[in-house]
C-alpha cells in the first residue's frame, strides 16, 4: 500500500519528535530547505488521476432532492412571522429546531438559526436579505447537513458583523457546523465583513446557482473538502479564495472541481488544498496576490493554486494569474488534459516531489522559474515557457556546489542531483532569460519535439545538465549564447550536432541546417540573439559534417521557430560542425567555432 501524509501533519511531527504519522496513500521525504526556512516535500506518484485520488479521500455528501412542502417564513426587518411547526422567533433570531424545507422571503436585521441535530435542513431562499451586524447571517451550529437553495429567478443577500471573536465557532457569514451544499437556480451575493463568507466545518459543496461571495478573510472554506459540481461562483477574497483546511486527517482537506465557473480574486492564495487539488471539468479564473507582476511578499503565501499532497488538472480551462507560483503542490502536480494558462511571480508550475505532463496544452506566459521539480516529465500534450530565470529546472533543493536549488536552479555545478528531466513526447518549446532546460542531475529526450530559445547572455546555456544528456528518439533544438554550451553525450542513440556561428545574430534570422549534400535538414528562425545551435533528430548522420546558413526563407508550421520547411535562396554559410564529435561528453561540451 502507498501512503499519503499531509504536509502539515509532518511539520508537525518534526516539531514534536520522531512520531511517525501515517495517512493512506504516499510517503514522506524531507527536501533542503529552498530558504531561511525548512521545505518538506510529499512524495506521491504524480501519475494518478483525479479518480485515483478521490478514491483515497472521503466521500462526498448526498444532497437529497427537494420534496416540496415548505414552512413559510416572512422575514419582517426586525423580525419574523411563521405558522409552520419547527420554527420560533425571539426578536430577530429565527430559530429552526427540526428536519424540513423551509421557505424565507423578506427582509430580516438579525439572524437565522438551524439547531436540529442529526437533521438535514433545507433553507430555500427566495428573495431574502438577511443583516446581521453581532454575527453571521445564516448558522447551522447543530446540523448533520444544511442545503441552501436558491429558488428559481430569486436574488438573495447575506452580511455579517465587521469582526468575531478571536476564539469564536461561528465565524462566517453563511455558516454550518455540519455538510453544506449550495443549489438551485438563484442568485446568492455573501458579503463577509468579519472573517469568511462561506464556511463548513464538514464539507462543502457547490451544486449550482448565481454566487457571488466578498469576504475579508477566505472566501469559501470547507474543512473535509470543497466540491465545484457546477454553476457560476464569484470569489473576491482578502485571504484565500477557496481552502479545504483539514490536516488533520489524512483522507480529507481537498478540492474538486468537476464543472461550472469559479473566478477567484485573492489576497493569498487562490484555491489551497491541505491534500488534493483535483480539476476535471469547468472553467476556473485564478488571481492571486495581486497578479503575476506584483512581487511576492516573503511573510505571506500568494500562490494561484495550492496543494499539499497533489494537483491534477485533468480537464477544463483553467487561467492563473499569481503574485507567487500559478501552480504549486508540496507533492507532485500532474497535468492529464487541462488546458492550462500559469502566469507568474515566480514558477509557473513548482512541485517539490514531481511534475508531470501527460496530456493537454500548458502555456507558462509569464515566470521566473517555468517548471520546477525534483523530476519533470512530459509524456505528451503542448508546453510552452516564458522564463526570466530558466525554463525548466528539475532540483533537489540547494546543493554543496553552485546549481543553485530550488527557485533558481542553474547547473554548472559539479555535483550531480538526484533529479530528472525527461521528454517522451508532446511538444516543449521554451523561451529563457537564463538556462533553457536545466537538470542538476539527469536528462533524457526519448521521443516529441523540444525547442529551446536559450539566454543571450553566455553566463547560461540553453541547455545545462549537470550528469547526463541522452537523447534517443524526437526532435531538440536548442538555440542560444556560446559562453556555456552543452550538448547530449557522445554515447548517445540518436546523434546530434552543434555549431557555434561566426558571430552573433539577431533575432528574427533565418537559420538553416544544411548536410553535406546541400539538403536542408532543418530551418529555425530565431526570436533572440543567438550565436550557438544545437540540434538532434534521426535525420541527423553520426560523423557527418553540417553547415549552418543564414537567410533564405522558412515555410510550413513552425513550433517555437523550427519550422516544417525551408529554403536556402541566396543564404551564405555562417559555421559547421559534425555529428556526434563536437563535444566532450558528460553534457558539458563545447562546439567548434
Amino acid at each position: 500500500m502507498t501512503f499519503r501524509l499531509k504536509l502539515a501533519s509532518l511539520l508537525t511531527s518534526l516539531a514534536i519528535g520522531s512520531t511517525a504519522l501515517v495517512g493512506c496513500a504516499a510517503d514522506t521525504t524531507a527536501t533542503s530547505p529552498t530558504s531561511a526556512s525548512t521545505t518538506a516535500a510529499v512524495s506521491v506518484d504524480a501519475d494518478q488521476g483525479v479518480a485515483d485520488a478521490l478514491a483515497e479521500n472521503t466521500a462526498v455528501h448526498t444532497t437529497p432532492d427537494s420534496t416540496g412542502g415548505a414552512v413559510d417564513i416572512t422575514l419582517t426587518g426586525d423580525s419574523a412571522t411563521s405558522s409552520g411547526d419547527g420554527v420560533t422567533v425571539d426578536g430577530a433570531t429565527v430559530t429552526i429546531t427540526a428536519a424540513g424545507t423551509y421557505r424565507l422571503t423578506g427582509e430580516l436585521a438579525g439572524q437565522v438559526v438551524v439547531t436540529a441535530p442529526d437533521a438535514t435542513v433545507r433553507l430555500v431562499l427566495d428573495g431574502a436579505t438577511i443583516t446581521s451586524t453581532t454575527t453571521a447571517a445564516i448558522a447551522a451550529t447543530d446540523a448533520e447537513l444544511l442545503v441552501v437553495e436558491l429558488a428559481d429567478g430569486s436574488a438573495n443577500t447575506l452580511s455579517d458583523t465587521d469582526s468575531y471573536p478571536d476564539d469564536a465557532d461561528v465565524n462566517a457569514a453563511l455558516f454550518s457546523a455540519g455538510d453544506l451544499t449550495i443549489t438551485g437556480s438563484g442568485a446568492l451575493d455573501v458579503t463577509a465583513n468579519g472573517n469568511d463568507a462561506v464556511a463548513s466545518k464538514d464539507g462543502l459543496v457547490l451544486q449550482s446557482g448565481d454566487l457571488s461571495v466578498t469576504a475579508a478573510d477566505d472566501g469559501i472554506r470547507g474543512k473535509d473538502y470543497v466540491v465545484v459540481e457546477g454553476g457560476t461562483v464569484n470569489v473576491s477574497a482578502g485571504g484565500d479564495g477557496v481552502k479545504a483546511d483539514n490536516t488533520e486527517d489524512a483522507d480529507a482537506g481537498y478540492v474538486s472541481m468537476t464543472g461550472g465557473s469559479l473566478t477567484v480574486d485573492a489576497g493569498g492564495d487562490g484555491v489551497d488544498a491541505a491534500s488534493d487539488l483535483l480539476v476535471s471539468g469547468g472553467t476556473l479564473d485564478v488571481t492571486s496576490g495581486g497578479g503575476s507582476e506584483v512581487a511576492p511578499a516573503e511573510d505571506a503565501s500568494a500562490k494561484g493554486l495550492k496543494s499539499g499532497t497533489i494537483t491534477v488538472l485533468e480537464g477544463g480551462t483553467i487561467t492563473v494569474d499569481a503574485s507567487d507560483d500559478a501552480v504549486h503542490s508540496d507533492g507532485s502536480v500532474h497535468v492529464a488534459g487541462a488546458e492550462v494558462r500559469a502566469a507568474s511571480g515566480d514558477d509557473g508550475l513548482h512541485a517539490e516531489s514531481a511534475v508531470l505532463i501527460s496530456s493537454g496544452n500548458v502555456a507558462v506566459t509569464r515566470s521566473v522559474e517555468g517548471l520546477e521539480a525534483k523530476d519533470i516529465t512530459v509524456d505528451d500534450g503542448d508546453v510552452t515557457v516564458v522564463s526570466s530565470d530558466d525554463g525548466v529546472n528539475a532540483t533537489e533543493g540547494t546543493t554543496s556546489t553552485d546549481s543553485g536549488g530550488f527557485g533558481r536552479g542553474g547547473g554548472g555545478g559539479e555535483e550531480v542531483a538526484d533529479a530528472t528531466v525527461t521528454i517522451n513526447g508532446g511538444t516543449l518549446t521554451i523561451d529563457s532569460e537564463g538556462d533553457g532546460l536545466d537538470s542538476n542531475g539527469n536528462a533524457a529526450i526519448t521521443g516529441g519535439t523540444v525547442v529551446v530559445n536559450g539566454p543571450e547572455q553566455s553566463g547560461n546555456g540553453a541547455l545545462d545538465v549537470n550528469g547526463t544528456l541522452s537523447v534517443s528518439g524526437g526532435t531538440l533544438l536548442a538555440a542560444g549564447s556560446a559562453g556555456m554550451v552543452v550538448t547530449p553525450d557522445t554515447d548517445s542513440s540518436q546523434s546530434f550536432v552543434t555549431v557555434t556561428l561566426n558571430s552573433a545574430v539577431a533575432a528574427g534570422t533565418t537559420l538553416h541546417l544544411v548536410d553535406a549534400d546541400d539538403d536542408v535538414v532543418a530551418t529555425f528562425v530565431t526570436s533572440k540573439t543567438t550565436q550557438n545551435v544545437v540540434f538532434s533528430s534521426d535525420a541527423i548522420t553520426d560523423g557527418d559534417v553540417y553547415t549552418v546558413y543564414i537567410g533564405g526563407t522558412a515555410s510550413g508550421t513552425s513550433i517555437g521557430g523550427l519550422s516544417t520547411g525551408g529554403d536556402l535562396g541566396s543564404a551564405t554559410a555562417a559555421g559547421s560542425g559534425t555529428a556526434g564529435v563536437e563535444a566532450a561528453g558528460g553534457g558539458r561540451g563545447q562546439g567548434h567555432h
